[in-house]
């Protein structure tokens, strides 16, 4: 792994006395906390995930938020790759939209002030979507640069990832496996810096100490980075290895760094209580939420006042609540309509509320297809959907629906297998198939909220604290706080409310025979060599079964599930949650 920096000593530090330059073309490039705060000093950003931060996300995020407000949120776009973003006008089409218009072309200064009225179109419009940055994984400094032409008309700033973990960054040289190549990061970060008008900022990981941490994030701020944010994790931390985000080491940076240095934290934030617990633990400028949104996009925004939005937000006796997943999906799909496909939103009744008064029946032949209990559109829609899907379907906004859907609804699918399976046969772009999904929804939420009226006790039977449990394996009992059983108690909310997804830490899955370790893995864990054998020999025992299941179930479900979290006793906040690059990381780096 990475040792303290040779570099540091012979590096510039960037003009961080200066507020900021007169480029060239006469424009003003700030630095920094002046950069930042020219933003508006945000606390709460949207994190760069790979096919799922795209704008009809990232605008639903931001629906959460008063309209006075909704300018407090930072968003990024999903990951993008430098070198493909560069050569191919295909590939910019399909992941980035600024105009109407094919960026065939690095735009310039006279097309930029032209771009406005009818020409702008979706990513960085600054009319929904900004402030907002824009990320890439790169290791070449003048393919960086080309990349971030493309869009700094169209951004506040470009960002460099320097956190994918996965195996396939490793052979491709990108994302956390730069960590041993400091100087290229140094001179990846320095060239934006120098040569574009918009800041740069980086993404990074935490290394195997404090130490060696401090020295990297002194590169990528020497290098000008104006903006650091760090994951809380070490890249070795995935899948079932994921773990906790170590709080710690952020308060390290911020105690040992200049002041004026802007970090932001990310790891850990599993429900918007999370947000303030991190910004007093690691004293960081702002949160950044990855998979907590994924979840749950109203993450960022407290909950509505009692007596508002009975429609959309549900509450409990108890006075806990959250989002139904019906209002969400209704939400989203809604934004699908009117921004992606530019079309009418189509006409809905109010959403389902036990006090309603009982409809009078009605004449099943005279309704639309959408409303005959999610029964398969019309041959007339199918064929104007067909007509669409030829135009829209590389659209990135269409082809993450799905993924976005399995996420947000995972308890109500677990529960109903028919919205599942009918979610599973969706494609990119055929929105009457979301739309038919939607009513299945809106009557499983229905039927929800009628069981909680007839018997609440049914739903709150499991409120009350978890004790340990001893392992059936014959382990001892795991403590609440190093296990995920507490955070689930606390999380947990009716099958029909947004909320967020646990898994067990670690040590859990360990016992569980989902996870293997070597021997040095295991002592870092604080696990016995026999404990670990005796997990792993009683999962092969079990092994084919459970592997045919899951096969299955991954097969219905059609989509990723997402990375797991746990309470800790070492953290400072009572919930944590865990973060990820994106479900889909490989597919740009193929």
């Amino acid at each position: 792994m990475t040792t303290a920096s040779p570099l540091e000593p012979r590096l510039p530090s960037p003009p961080r006395d200066e507020a900021a330059e007169i480029r060239p073309d006469g424009r003003q490039k700030l630095f920094g906390r002046a950069f930042y705060e020219s933003l508006g000093s945000p606390k709460l950003v949207l994190a760069p995930m790979v096919d799922q931060s795209e704008f009809a996300w990232r605008l639903l995020t931001r629906s959460f938020l008063p309209t006075s407000k909704s300018k407090e949120l930072l968003a990024y776009t999903p990951m993008l790759h430098a070198r493909m973003f560069t050569e191919t006008a295909k590939f910019r089409d399909h992941h980035f939209q600024p105009t109407r218009q094919s960026l065939d072309k690095v735009p310039s200064a006279s097309q930029t002030s032209a771009a406005s009225g009818s020409k702008l179109f979706l990513d960085g419009n600054p009319k929904f979507d900004r402030p907002l940055t824009v990320q890439f994984c790169a290791n070449d400094p003048d393919e960086f640069l080309q990349a971030a032409r493309y869009v700094e008309p169209f951004c506040d700033a470009v960002d460099l990832n320097l956190g994918c973990p996965q195996g396939i960054a490793r052979k491709g040289h990108y994302g956390a496996f730069l960590q041993e190549d400091q100087d290229l990061i140094y001179r990846l970060i320095n060239r934006l810096h120098k040569d574009l008008s918009i800041p740069v900022t980086a993404k990074m990981r935490i290394l195997e100490t404090k130490e060696k941490t401090l020295d990297y994030a002194k590169v990528l701020l020497s290098a000008g980075a104006s903006i650091i944010t760090v994951h809380g994790r070490q890249r070795d931390q995935k899948g079932h290895k994921t773990g906790l985000a170590d709080w710690s080491v952020i308060r390290y940076l911020r105690e040992n760094l200049p002041l004026d240095t802007v970090i932001f934290a990310n790891g850990n934030i599993l429900r918007h209580s999370d947000i303030h617990d991190c910004l007093e633990a690691t004293g960081a400028d702002a949160v950044m939420s990855a998979e907590g949104n994924l979840y749950d996009p109203s993450i960022f925004a407290a909950a509505p006042p009692a007596g508002t939005t009975p429609r959309e937000f549900w509450r409990g006796r108890d006075g806990k609540g959250g989002w139904r997943m019906d209002a969400v999906m209704r939400r989203y799909l809604d934004i699908i309509h009117t921004y992606v496909l530019e079309q009418k939103t189509p006409d809905r009744k109010p959403l389902f509320l036990p006090s309603d008064p009982v409809p009078a029946p009605t004449d099943a032949a005279s309704e639309s297809s959408e409303d005959r209990d999610g029964q398969p559109p019309t041959k007339k829609q199918k064929r104007d959907q067909k007509r669409e899907r030829a135009q829209k379907e590389t659209s990135p906004n269409l082809l993450s629906m799905q993924a976005h859907l399995f996420h947000l609804l995972r308890p109500l699918v677990s529960k109903h297998t028919n919205v599942r399976d009918a979610l599973a046969r969706c494609r990119a772009g055929d929105i009457a198939a979301f739309e038919n999904v939607l009513t299945l929804v809106e009557a499983a939420t229905k039927e929800g909220l009628l069981a909680y009226q007839a018997h609440p006790e049914a739903f709150e039977a499991d409120d009350e604290p978890v004790l340990p449990v001893k392992q059936q394996n014959g382990n001892a009992p795991v403590p609440l706080d190093e296990s995920s059983v507490e955070t689930v108690r606390l999380v947990r909310r009716p099958w029909w409310v947004v909320q967020p997804y646990v898994r067990p830490l670690p040590k859990e899955a360990l016992l569980k025979g989902s996870l293997t370790l070597s021997k040095k893995e295991k002592a870092r864990l604080g696990v016995g060599e026999q404990e670990g054998d005796r997990a792993a020999l009683e999962q092969s025992a079990k092994g084919k079964a459970a592997g045919e299941a899951g096969v299955e179930e991954g097969k219905a479900r059609g989509a990723p599930l997402g990375r797991l979290s746990a309470v800790d006793k070492g953290m400072s906040g009572p919930v944590l949650g865990s973060e990820k690059e994106g479900p889909l990381e490989a597919k740009l780096f193929a």
